[in-house]
This record gives structure tokens, C-alpha cells and sequence, in this order.
């Protein structure tokens, strides 16, 4: 496919301006010294060909609109349209952050109110929807964290305790917040070793930071053990909300013990987070944290005006202060608003029940052909790896990746988490069709019966660039035409 600027003619344009009806003046007297001595090199084409050159690029894109999207650990799952047409109302996408609080009642009611499911969802006290991303949300967590902690003159908590299977944010976030950060081992059956957690454990810990289920799709049996050895510690309990779609409505994290958290409204309340964004990730604290919650704040209006039922406000002398510009991705919040008051309490629980039971009915399909190394009932997500007798023949997973590529399938997330060597973590959400699940596992036996590795080796061969040396790539990109 050529590029836009091998393609059209001197003279095209895809538009027309009017005649101009004011008096004109040269640019030059305009814009001294800013007047380009040649003009831009700019693509000049007609209008139907700037039409069909990006409606051809659109086509090439992945999405969980076109595409199985099995992203293990990042929850793509197909995201209904009323959201995005409700969010797109004027009265949301039109208002403008600086509008005086009195004019958009309607907006703040409805983020109030979903700070309020999102506490009685969580088991949390109460809620910010500020952070702008789940890494974003991890940060403001550490930053409360380490405020709290300073204000009871405990100075020498300065490291957070890392699972080895934790997301790669956490480290990177504790650290931006000042932390020191140190791993905890995973034992043999994939959960935290209680005497590893034990051992690191101490004065000198501020928090820890759990994913559960942790990111091999495993349920921490023993988070209440683990909720005691922090907290007896003088810890405090983080709960890295990524993969809130295996429990919401079933449980709670605060019920776990957990003191403070980020969810990722992109990933569990329907919206896709790829392309970069935009997230959400809102944080939630319990009762002894919420003086440290971002400020402004919504609070229930103290104004003698009954029309104003909201208002923002600032004066919390702990609050580790303002986090993002204005209030968070507004368009997000409102789309997970309306789904969960479509889905209501009974269809949460149903969403967590349905992606659980998807996850281990492809498990289950995939055993024969594929090693898993913790074949026992996962929760959304699992982790498969290649058999033996494949990686003997050359096939590896990232040949397995591409070779879904070829299949109109997005691979899994691979190589991830790093303790599993070749893993394929595969996530199918709660959205996909029994015959969507069936075609997967049907296309995944079918590249693990390839005998000619050669053949995955070359894939994919449908893409407009195929297999790339990835080592040259890192070392000598090229990063112009």
C-alpha cells in the first residue's frame, strides 16, 4: 500500500474554501519572519482518495470490533455502543472544565454517584476518579501511602513489597513515589510463599502491592494470612485492580483486608484502553486513608441554594492536592457509569461468572495440545505455554503469536509474567460467543500441529509488513522514510 504522499496529483485538494469576503492583507506583514520560503510538502489528493487511502488503513487495524482479542491481563472485551453514545451527549462531552459547578450538576451527579458504586463494589470507604491511567491510579496510591505514613512519624517505612508475578507498573510506580522496592517470591503453586513475604516483611515495609487473582489467573487462598502479616507489620495492603473482571459483584477487596486501590475502568467497565488510551483509573481508600485522598473533592453542597446539590471542594489539609488536570477523563467515567446501570448488581456478578467459566473452559480445550503449567480452575485468565516436544521442533510461542496473526486472531499476551518461560497468557473475557471460544482453540491445535516449523517461522504473511528482525529493530530502528 503506498503512502499518502505517493499518491494523487499537483493540484488536488479535498476541499474548497469560499471566497474570501473580508479585505485581504499578505502574509507577509501578518507573520514577518514565520513565511515558509517553499511551501509544505504536503499530499495533494482528491477527496475520495483521502476517503478510500484511510478507510483502507482502518481496515487494517486490530480491534475487538474485528477481532478476537484474547490480551490476557488487559481485559479487552467488546464494549457496547449505547456507552459511547451516551458519553458523546452534549451536555457530557460538551461541557467545558472551566464552567462555574452551578452548570454542570448533571456531570457531577453522575461522577458522585459513581464514586459511590465503585466504594460499595470495592469495599471501599470512598473514591477519586482523578487518576487518568491504572499506572496513574498506582501512583496516587503510593503518594497516599507514603503521606499517611508521614503523618504518624513513621519516616523509615520506605519499601514496598513487589509479588514477582506483579504487573511491571508496580515497581515503576512505587519507585516514582519514592519507595524502595522488593520482591516477593511466588511459590510452586504459583501464589505468594508466605515464608518469602514473612521474611522481607518488617518495620522498614510500608506496603505491599497484590494483584488477586495474581496475573497467572490464580486466587490468593490465603490473602487473609497475607492481610495479617502486613498489617501486623504496620504495612498497608494495595490492591492493583487489574483484574477486577474475575471478582466484581462476587467479592470485595476491602473485605480481603485491603486498605487502598486503583481500578481500571478501561479494562473491567467496558472500555478498551488500546491505541493509548484514554484510561481511567480511579483509587479507592478505606476510612483512615480518605484525608489523603486528591483534592478538589465532590461533596454534598452546604449552600443555601436547593438547585446546587454538589460542589467541589478543597479544604482537606492532608490531601496529597490536585493529581490531574480537572477531574479525570470525564467520556470514560461516564461510559462505565452506564454499564454498570445496565448491567445492575446481579449482572456484575453474572460478567465476573461468565469470564471465569471462559477462561477455564479454554484451559481445559487447550490442555491436550498445549502445557499448562497450573492446570487446575483458574479465574479469567490462564497461562499456557508450549509443549515440550514444540519448542524441540523450533516453534516458540511468539511463533504461535504470529501465526495467529495469520488466523484474523490478536495473540495473547506472551512472555508474560516473566516466571513462567514461553508463557501465552490468555484472558477471553465474558463477551465472546461459545463458537468464537471453539474457532480459537480449533486454530490454536491447528499451529501446534504444524509440521513444518518453517511455515510459523515466516508468519504472519496476510500483514502489509511481515516478520521483522526484532533485534535490528531494537538496535538500528529506522525511524524515517
Amino acid at each position: 500500500m503506498k503512502l499518502i504522499y505517493e499518491k494523487g496529483g499537483t493540484g488536488r485538494r479535498t476541499f474548497q474554501l469560499p471566497a474570501c469576503d473580508v479585505p485581504q492583507r499578505p502574509l507577509a506583514e501578518l507573520c514577518p519572519g514565520l513565511i515558509r520560503e517553499r511551501p509544505a510538502e504536503l499530499p495533494e489528493v482528491a477527496e475520495v482518495e483521502a476517503v478510500r487511502h484511510f478507510t483502507a488503513l482502518s481496515r487494517r487495524n486490530s480491534s475487538v470490533d474485528n477481532n478476537f482479542y484474547p490480551l490476557g491481563s488487559c481485559t479487552m472485551k467488546y464494549n457496547p455502543k449505547i456507552n459511547e453514545k451516551i458519553a458523546a451527549r452534549e451536555g457530557f462531552a460538551g461541557v467545558h472544565p472551566y464552567v462555574e459547578f452551578f452548570r454542570a450538576q448533571g456531570t457531577m451527579k453522575l461522577l458522585y454517584r459513581l464514586e459511590r458504586y465503585l466504594a460499595e463494589i470495592c469495599g471501599m470507604h470512598s473514591f477519586t476518579l482523578a487518576p487518568l491511567a491504572g499506572a496513574h491510579g498506582e501512583f496516587v496510591g503510593m503518594r497516599m501511602a507514603r503521606a499517611y505514613h508521614e503523618s504518624r512519624g513513621d519516616r523509615e517505612r520506605v519499601e514496598v513489597l513487589i509479588p514477582d508475578a506483579a504487573h511491571g507498573t508496580n515497581p515503576a510506580s512505587a519507585a516514582l513515589a519514592g519507595f524502595q522496592t522488593v520482591p516477593v517470591k511466588s511459590g510452586a503453586d504459583g501464589l505468594i510463599d508466605l515464608n518469602d513475604l514473612r521474611a522481607k516483611c518488617g518495620a522498614r515495609t510500608a506496603a505491599i502491592m497484590l494483584t488477586n487473582p495474581n496475573t497467572l489467573g490464580l486466587f490468593e487462598t490465603e490473602i487473609a494470612t497475607i492481610a495479617d502479616i502486613v498489617h501486623d507489620a504496620g504495612g498497608l495492603l494495595y490492591y492493583d485492580g487489574a483484574n477486577l473482571n474475575a471478582i466484581a459483584g462476587v467479592c470485595r477487596p476491602g473485605d480481603m483486608g485491603f486498605d487502598l486501590m486503583h481500578l481500571n475502568l478501561h479494562k473491567t467497565f467496558a472500555t478498551p484502553h488500546g491505541g493509548g488510551g484514554p484510561g481511567a483509573g480511579p483509587v479507592g481508600v478505606c476510612e483512615k486513608l480518605d484525608p489523603f485522598l486528591p483534592a478538589p473533592r465532590l461533596a454534598p453542597s452546604d449552600l443555601a441554594m436547593p438547585e446546587i446539590e454538589l460542589v467541589w471542594k478543597n479544604d482537606y489539609p492532608q490531601s496529597i492536592g490536585r493529581v490531574a488536570t480537572f477531574y479525570g477523563n470525564i467520556g470514560v467515567c461516564v461510559k462505565a457509569y452506564c454499564y454498570l446501570r445496565t448491567l445492575g448488581a446481579d449482572g456484575l456478578r453474572e460478567m465476573a461468572e461468565n469470564a471465569v467459566l471462559a477462561a477455564n473452559y479454554l484451559r481445559v480445550k487447550l490442555r491436550d495440545k498445549f502445557a499448562v503449567p497450573f492446570d487446575r480452575p483458574c479465574m479469567h485468565e490462564f497461562v499456557a505455554t508450549p509443549t515440550a516436544e514444540m519448542l524441540a521442533r523450533g516453534v516458540h510461542t511468539l511463533d504461535l503469536a504470529k501465526g495467529l496473526i495469520d488466523a484474523g486472531i490478536h495473540p495473547p499476551t506472551i512472555y508474560f509474567p516473566l516466571i513462567v518461560p514461553e508463557a501465552l497468557m490468555i484472558e477471553p473475557t465474558e463477551t465472546e460467543t461459545l463458537e468464537t471460544l471453539d474457532e480459537f482453540v480449533a486454530v490454536m491445535n491447528r499451529l501446534a500441529d504444524t509440521a513444518a516449523p518453517e511455515e510459523l517461522h515466516r508468519a504472519p504473511i496476510t500483514t502489509p509488513v511481515g516478520r521483522l528482525d526484532q533485534t535490528a529493530a531494537a538496535r538500528r530502528p529506522k525511524l524515517t522514510a
